[in-house]
């Protein structure tokens, strides 16, 4: 569910996630390092390095929105070797909303490869006799962020052409590729809109996205909302009598949506979800949520997906790590990660981009079993920062993915990881992963009548508080610049003009005249989106 104004993929903003990773120090170098990245950390978010005047069309967008110089940090650098052209608060650590996910895509192609690959797997350690699996049988999650419905009826089929079409035990949902296995257990809303895609924290088991499929109707000529389930899950009903009529467009429908649906159980054992909120007449909406607990959600799944292909299974569904003697009936590779990096960024999908965050640290897991996969993963990225000679004094880690009121991230440190993916083995499938400028993804509508539309590549970023822009830029000469920009204020929303007419300024070749640091004359206004 995306509300009007909120480009899809990205979010509003609210509470605290997750546990921080502050401020590391490096593992490379002499002693007395570790307590001089202490003291830099202990100094980064209140220091503004700044390198000025900012381009003249920067701050006159600034004026024009009303926001303070400071609310801005910026860098712009040559592509490869060279100073930066403008550096503005660029040792600044700023909340980098989804740019963030530069990081991770970076870090993940030089740690795993463009061709690493999730998997789904049915095992059991029980034995088939005739057509009866007598015992339970095992789901197992290896982070396949594609696994919908068409992807597990798949699986259960080919369980099928081998010949089984009874299940005797129980299904087991093994999420243990992960540690702890639910990560949204216990987790505060991080917004007003907890159903929503975005909000989705993942597991190893990505089934349907933890999302339920439902379609409102008020097409009918008493107004009444009518409810069905997309696909009709057994044991489950959403009940619509405390919707009520509402004046708004139906492209609006979500502004009068309250959360969280009430859940009861009727006494035949249904699970009745009572929707709350007004509703436009005459409109159909067909939507995805988060409306009950994945477990619950999961079991309804596998038994529609079962019986529709003729099979039975009277048992019920647990949550736990499959026995060690299971063997493997089938197994289904998800696509490659360089395949689904285009999605990843150009969309700016949260849940994807954490599943990804999360196997930079499964690798180190069994040998180390007291330490958590984020936690893992965290140190993972250090690790690359330090081989990149990249500083980490005031770099904040939390899930990967931007969604996070922890993160932070300078925009020196970020056009610095843009730089060393530039010149690594994998920058084709990065660069090839952004958005382009009035062409499609989270930029599809912006920058349209720039020189920078349909040639630059840049992630977006956006929170409440943080809109921010990080990739690379062409001028009109054919040199490539590297851009990281970030708006932290109260009023965010109205910076999209100033990083756009950052981003036009140097595609007209500002910085290649010199840019602030020379406060030499720059190029025209550019405009917004």
């Amino acid at each position: 569910m995306s509300p009007p104004g909120r480009p899809k993929g990205e979010y509003r903003s609210a509470k605290h996630e997750g546990t921080p990773v502050r401020c590391p120090t490096s593992t490379r170098g002499r002693a007395g390092r570790g307590l001089i990245a202490a003291l830099l950390c202990l100094c980064a978010a209140s220091t503004a390095v700044r390198a000025g005047p900012l381009p003249a069309p920067v701050q006159q967008a600034l004026r024009a929105a009303d926001l303070p110089d400071e609310a801005l940090a910026v860098v712009v650098r040559p592509v490869g070797r060279g100073r930066a052209r403008l550096a503005w608060q660029a040792d600044r650590a700023m909340q980098p909303g989804s740019t963030m996910k530069v990081v991770t895509t970076a870090v993940a192609l030089d740690r795993l490869g463009p061709n690493h690959r999730g998997f789904t797997e049915l095992l059991s350690a029980a034995p088939v006799q005739g057509d009866v699996l007598r015992g339970d049988l095992v789901l197992r999650g290896g982070a396949d962020p594609e696994l919908g419905l068409p992807q597990l009826w798949a699986l259960l089929s080919e369980l099928r052409w081998q010949g089984v079409r009874e299940i005797a035990g129980d299904i087991v949902l093994d999420r243990s590729l992960f540690r702890p296995a639910r990560l949204d257990l216990g987790v505060p809303p991080f917004d007003e809109w907890p159903e929503s895609r975005y909000n989705v924290i993942p597991d190893a088991l990505h089934l349907t996205e933890s999302l339920m499929g439902f379609e409102l109707d008020s097409t009918a000529a008493d107004g009444t909302v009518r409810a069905r389930l997309v696909p009709p899950l057994p044991g489950v009903r959403i009940d619509t009598s405390r919707m009520t009529p509402s004046t708004r467009p139906c492209r609006q429908w979500d502004e009068d949506w309250l959360t969280p649906a009430e859940q009861a159980t009727d006494a035949d054992g249904t699970l009745r979800l009572t929707l709350r909120s007004g509703f436009p007449a005459g409109c159909v909406r067909r939507e995805a949520l988060q409306l009950i607990d994945r477990d619950q959600l999961a079991e309804r799944h596998l038994r529609w997906l079962w019986q529709g292909l003729g099979g039975t299974w009277q048992g019920k569904v647990r949550a736990e790590p499959g026995p060690a003697a299971a063997r493997v009936l089938v197994r289904r590779p998800s696509r490659p990660w360089g395949e689904l990096l285009r999605h990843l960024n150009k969309t700016s999908d949260n849940a994807w981009t954490r599943l990804l965050y999360l196997q930079l640290g499964v690798p180190a897991m069994a040998a180390e079993p007291d330490r958590s996969t984020a936690e893992l993963a965290a140190r993972e990225v250090l690790r690359w920062f330090d081989e990149q000679r990249i500083a980490t004094a005031g770099l904040v880690l939390d899930n990967g993915s931007g969604l996070s009121r922890s993160e932070r991230i300078s925009p020196h440190q970020m056009a610095a990881v843009l730089a060393a993916a530039r010149a690594g083995r994998w920058a084709s499938e990065l660069t090839m992963s952004l958005p382009v400028p009035g062409v499609d993804g989270t930029l599809a509508e912006r920058l349209k009548g720039s020189p920078a539309a349909g040639r630059a590549r840049l992630k977006t970023g956006t929170l409440r508080n943080v809109v921010a822009l990080a990739g690379y830029v062409p001028d009109a000469q054919g040199r490539w610049w590297i851009l990281a920009a970030m708006v932290n204020h109260d009023q965010a929303g109205r910076a999209r003009p100033v990083l756009d007419a950052l981003v036009d300024w140097v595609a007209q070749g500002g910085a290649a005249q010199g840019g602030g640091p020379r406060r030499s004359p720059v190029g025209p206004q550019g405009e917004g989106p």
